[in-house]
């Protein structure tokens, strides 16, 4: 017997409860909804009927995304966007097989993740070309940026870890910390400039992170603080040390040898030598040695 409410058969008169912002409509024909029920993020597993497509679910108010884009970035994707922020600081694409060996992850794995990035509309990926963030994506690049610097000052200076233990220990767990903690810590710091590498923690709501040069763009005379980044490998940071060359410390260059020779540097009254190439993995503040 056909059921007076819907005029089809097998239905029942129970009305399934949507949640707040949705309606139904149960139309006399099988017509294709307007929105997939796939859409609305509105399970059916829990009722009985034959076909969902009968209810011709529409969404009154708004369109409920699907789950995988309403969850935020994981930590590989977080690391992913800093490592495309580095990248691609000079106005270019990031490769993914570049990302992969910056990351240590598989080509496979590098490329899923961009994917996912791309879903979010985060970054954009041009297939043979490469990877460039989006404006949403650049913000969330250094909002990410920000928040490690931040927990790198808190190990530091709160918990006391050395300077180079700060950056692995961070990542272990700053993607947890809700928003309003990492804003405590900042007043807590008392609003540091510096992450305890040297470099500078951008302000909230930017999109750019202020960037230091290498100590090969020193001339002779000029005076900066030294910043060292966290992915140093352990023993030129040991080399560093007996130099004593280590983020904070302020340097003046003597002098320069030409032809990638040579820097000379005054460090707390002793002058000490570096080769270009260890120069170039010293990063500057110039501004710093000024205020």
């Amino acid at each position: 017997m056909a059921d007076r409410l819907t005029g089809t058969r097998g239905f029942r008169r129970a009305r399934p409860s949507l949640g707040p912002g949705c309606s139904f409509v149960l139309p006399a024909t099988r017509a294709s909804p307007s929105v997939p029920a796939a859409h609305t993020g509105i399970s059916l597993a829990a009722t009985r009927y034959s076909d969902p497509q009968d209810l011709g679910l529409v969404a009154a108010k708004s369109v409920r995304y699907p789950a995988a884009v309403q969850t935020p970035p994981t930590r590989r994707e977080h690391e992913a966007l800093k490592a495309i922020y580095r990248a691609t600081t000079d106005g270019g694409v990031a490769l993914t097989g570049d990302l992969a060996h910056a990351l240590g992850l598989t080509p496979g794995t590098i490329t899923a993740t961009v994917k996912h990035l791309a879903d979010r509309e985060l970054v954009l990926h041009t297939p043979y070309r490469g990877v460039e963030l989006t404006d949403a994506g650049r913000r969330a690049a250094v909002r990410a940026i920000r928040r490690h610097r931040i927990v790198e000052r808190f190990l530091s200076d709160m918990l006391g870890y050395p300077w180079v233990d700060a950056d692995r220990l961070a990542g272990t767990f700053e993607y947890e910390l809700p928003a309003e903690v990492e804003e405590r810590l900042f007043v807590a710091l008392h609003r540091p400039q510096s992450c305890p590498h040297g470099f500078p923690i951008p302000a909230a709501e930017v999109d750019t992170v202020p960037l230091l040069p290498p100590l090969t763009s020193l001339e002779p005379g000029d005076t900066a603080v030294v910043a060292v980044p966290g992915s140093t490998e352990a023993d030129v940071v040991a080399f560093l040390e007996t130099l004593g060359l280590r983020p904070g410390v302020v340097v003046e260059v003597t002098e320069r040898h030409p032809f990638d020779g040579p820097v000379v540097l005054r460090v707390d009254g002793t002058d000490r030598t570096v080769s270009h190439k260890l120069a170039q993995q010293i990063f500057v503040n110039v501004t710093a040695a000024t205020t």
